[in-house]
């Protein structure tokens, strides 16, 4: 049996958006670590050759919300790699506003790389994925995509935009061998939560302990998320006896929804 799994992941090639640092390097470590193939994609050459040099894999750096962009990085991939068999959405940006005082820009912007690069890159990948009769989409989403957080409203807009895209495509697919899902983090330890407690602490001047507790109020365990959780989860979408999970939502959340 773990001859058998071993085959099955080495036969894998998984392209991982965003996979430099936080979430997605977590991922891309987990889904190397079985021996699949895989090409991380961001914007920041030097993080992606980096954590690239770290785990053993490929990198193509992109933006995902241009097109061009992903057509020229996924070409590129399946040249190196062959046939993209996973595809995780992982790349995505975060923005704080009152919805009273938000820019048209920060409105784009958000839509742009969270809703538009996971569409992008998910076009991209599935004619091909269709034509095998096999592949596994995983979108990481949020607990926004789920419920509403104030000030942050634009954010929440596009994570429920991947929600409904990743129950829509999950339907349209479901014959056809590929399954669609979404991760749904809620607050996890990464550098951009850290930089947002930093924010908090200089914009109020509270406690960074106070700070942090506010954050982790809504979540019962009263801690951040563990990047591993929630790379573990999307390894098990990934594997073979995962074939019916498809059109789900799996909060990674501590119980918050």
């Amino acid at each position: 049996m773990k001859a058998d799994l071993n085959e099955y992941f080495s036969s894998q090639h998984a392209v991982v958006t965003g996979g430099a640092s936080g979430i997605g390097a977590a991922i891309a470590g987990q889904l190397a670590s079985t021996g699949m193939r895989v090409t991380l994609m961001g914007r920041d050459e030097e993080k992606l050759k980096i954590m690239a040099g770290r785990i053993n894999s490929a990198w193509q750096a992109i933006d995902v919300s241009k097109a061009d962009d992903v057509r020229r990085g996924f070409s590129a991939a399946v040249s190196d790699n062959g046939p993209v068999t996973i595809l995780v959405n992982n790349a995505g940006a975060a923005e704080s506003s009152a919805f009273a005082k938000m820019s048209d820009d920060l409105w784009d912007r958000m839509l742009a790389v969270n809703l538009t690069g996971t569409y992008l890159c998910t076009r991209a990948v599935v004619e091909a994925m269709t034509a095998a009769a096999y592949g596994r989409i995983i979108n990481i989403a949020s607990t926004a995509s789920l419920k509403g957080y104030a000030y942050v409203s634009a954010y929440c807009a596009a994570k429920h935009g991947v929600l409904g895209l990743t129950r829509s495509l999950a339907n349209e697919l479901a014959r056809k061998g590929v399954t669609v899902n979404a991760v749904c983090p809620g607050y996890t330890d990464t550098e951009l939560v850290s930089r947002s407690l930093d924010t908090n602490v200089a914009r109020t001047g509270m406690e960074r302990e106070h700070a942090l507790s506010e954050l982790v109020k809504d979540n019962p365990q009263r801690r951040l998320i563990k990047p591993q959780e929630v790379a573990e989860t999307v390894l098990w979408l990934c594997g073979p006896n995962s074939a019916s999970i498809t059109g789900q939502a799996i909060a990674v959340a501590g119980g918050e929804v």
